[in-house]
């Protein structure tokens, strides 16, 4: 069993930036990045692997980056030039191998609110 637990959300204007972090209480091979708008389905964001292999979905490409400090089993999301559609729950997940859909990741976070006004 893997316990992940997310920090660092919060209200910001548009345009500004915030970092998650997700602390994992065991070594997994992926680690990613959901979040879940009301009335909407949970999206993936972001996926790093072990190897630091990185993926992004479109609408965050070039303003999200994800990263991963192995030494302390931290995984971040940094959000820069953060838009009114950004806001949701962001979910830290992680899973033995790499996915887009949510329904294959075996460990959660309880997740964290980014709401970003303006």
């Amino acid at each position: 069993q893997v316990q992940l637990v997310e920090s660092g959300g919060g209200s910001v204007q548009a345009g500004g930036s915030l970092r998650l972090s997700c602390t994992a209480s065991a070594d997994v091979y992926c680690m990613a990045w959901f979040r879940q708008a009301p009335g909407k389905e949970r999206e993936r964001v972001a996926t790093i692997t072990r190897l630091g292999t990185t993926g992004y979905a479109d609408s965050v490409e070039g303003r999200f980056t994800i990263s991963k400090d192995n030494a302390k089993e931290t995984l971040y999301l940094e959000m820069n030039s953060l838009e009114p559609e950004d806001t949701a729950m962001y979910y830290c997940a992680a899973n033995t191998y790499s996915s887009l859909r949510p329904q294959a990741y075996r460990y959660w976070g309880q997740g964290t609110q980014v709401t970003v006004s303006g």
